[in-house]
């Protein structure tokens, strides 16, 4: 996965790397880019062979227009059951998201589409965010009776700041790209025809203009404000743990797929 031309995976994942900027595309429509297993295990070769490349920013994006990523896959995580079953899926993903966080290069999240839930913490690995005017984010985890595992509780603080991080998380409130800027969770809202221009102009001049500065820049700023919580891992994953195996989050699974059922008949 090297050259310029993506190569289509299992889980969705494709790579390309072209003059120091390499592209992480999430493209499962089938599930509107919803992260998988096979999905972890691509996207973590694909950090692997970023962080041995001469990379000098990362771009993560999703396939097409609806959405960046819209959590995790809950048809393959409907195996998920037990309390040690869910840390173990909890911690997986939260690893890998850590390992975004601290490349040591800039990564940009490109909002194609809608950040719900699991995609909102992939959205905040990353170190800045760039949305389309038509698309929305939120960590609405809440309303599925269970809570961010991935990091993206503390990043969402370290963006927001605590009362408006209770705020997202408490109600699972959907911002829309506007609002997401005004509270500081999307760094840029561009005009839906400009949207790739702009995001490939913008990685393209960080690869080109600081291509041997990047690294040291993202190890200053990671210093001053650090983007792993180490710190809170085991506390998060082991409450998201209990909730998942709790049987409120499956009541709401349920009634979640009867309402869609329902939709689409």
């Amino acid at each position: 996965m090297t050259s310029a031309e993506p190569s289509a995976t299992t889980g969705g994942v494709s790579l390309t790397l072209d003059r120091r900027l390499a592209v992480v595309t999430i493209d499962r429509p089938h599930a509107r880019n919803a992260i998988g297993f096979a999905t972890v295990d691509e996207l973590g070769s694909a950090i692997d062979e970023v962080a041995g490349s001469d990379a000098a920013v990362l771009v993560i994006r999703g396939g097409g227009e609806r959405a960046f990523v819209s959590g995790g896959d809950l048809k393959e995580l409907a195996t998920v059951r037990s309390f040690e079953q869910a840390q173990a899926m909890a911690g997986r993903v939260r690893d890998l998201l850590d390992r975004i966080a601290a490349l040591p290069i800039p990564v940009i999240a490109a909002l194609n589409g809608h950040a719900l839930g699991g995609g909102a913490e992939v959205a905040v690995a990353a170190d800045i965010r760039i949305a389309a005017e038509d698309v929305s984010i939120g960590f609405n985890q809440v309303t599925l009776a269970i809570m961010p595992a991935w990091g993206g509780a503390e990043r969402l603080v370290q963006l927001v700041g605590r009362s408006r991080a209770m705020l997202a998380l408490t109600t699972g409130a959907l911002y829309d790209a506007a609002t997401a800027h005004r509270i500081g969770l999307v760094d840029e809202v561009v005009p839906r025809a400009e949207f790739n221009a702009y995001w490939q102009a913008l990685a393209r001049r960080i690869a080109d203009t600081a291509p041997g500065a990047s690294g040291s820049i993202k190890a200053v700023v990671s210093a001053a404000a650090p983007a792993v919580h180490e710190s809170t891992r085991t506390l998060a994953i082991d409450v998201f743990a209990r909730l998942w195996a709790a049987q409120p989050h499956w009541d709401a699974v349920e009634a979640m797929e009867a309402k869609r059922r329902s939709r689409d008949r």
